[in-house]
This record gives C-alpha cells, sequence and structure tokens, in this order.
C-alpha cells in the first residue's frame, strides 16, 4: 500500500481530521498507562501531513506526567482520535493518529497491517515489552 490521505474523527463527529500516511509502515501499540487503558493503536504521522478538520478549541486535551504528549479526545463522546507532542526517542516531534478512528477502512485491510509493540510503562521504547498479547 502507499501513502494515502484518511479521514477519521471521534464516534459523535465532533472531532474530524485527515492524515496522508502509508498504513503498510505499521502501526503500534503500547504499555504505558494512557495506551493500555484507552487501548490506543497508533499509527505514526508527519506533523505537517496531519490537518485537524474541528475547531481545535473543541478538542479535549489530556496530559501526564512529563507532559510531553497531547492527547485530543472528543468532550462529548470521549474517543481519543489522535494525540501530538515531542518526544526524543520517537524522532522528535510526532503526530499519531488512533487506527480504530479511522473512517472506511476494510477490516481485512486492518487485519493484516503490522503492530510493533512498545515498552512505554518502563520508559523503554525500542524494546518489546515481556507481555503485550492483552495491548
Amino acid at each position: 500500500m502507499a501513502r494515502r490521505t484518511y479521514s477519521g474523527g471521534c464516534h459523535c463527529g465532533k472531532v474530524r481530521y485527515e492524515a496522508t500516511f502509508d498504513l503498510d509502515a505499521g502501526t503500534t501499540r503500547c504499555n504505558c498507562s494512557f495506551c493500555g487503558k484507552a487501548r490506543y493503536w497508533g499509527a505514526q504521522v508527519q506533523p505537517e501531513d496531519f490537518r485537524l478538520l474541528s475547531p481545535e478549541d473543541q478538542v479535549g486535551l489530556y496530559q501526564f506526567g512529563a507532559k510531553v504528549g497531547n492527547h485530543r479526545f472528543c468532550p462529548a463522546c470521549g474517543i481519543a482520535s489522535y494525540s501530538h507532542g515531542y518526544v526524543e526517542e520517537l524522532g522528535g516531534a510526532y503526530c499519531s493518529i488512533n487506527v480504530a478512528t479511522l473512517d472506511d477502512v476494510d477490516p481485512t485491510v486492518l487485519a493484516k497491517v503490522s503492530v510493533q509493540y512498545l515498552d512505554g510503562r518502563n520508559d523503554r521504547w525500542d524494546e518489546t515489552p515481556a507481555e503485550f498479547r492483552h495491548l
């Protein structure tokens, strides 16, 4: 698969975005305290390839810990659609969309996408956690 533009958003439609990336480049699942509870399934997108279509002041913001990540969600339905921030271990500035919030992607395509498991719980972002089947 090549780079293409996907659209996505929350359940109620208040938060909408477009992102251009190659889904075949892989996705991530992390065991950190946020991703583990949210069941966040991320796909990295270059910040310049992400376009928020909703007014930013209508998108909720959640930060924790060192506050380097900006977890964005819909205040109406609660769905976390994307995050962005700056983490040196991830290559600096990043944007991550929640793959589960993509519109109109065939489930058979999603089933074939590779997943890299990250040990964010222990700040070992370049390692796979000992257990990841629950992610």
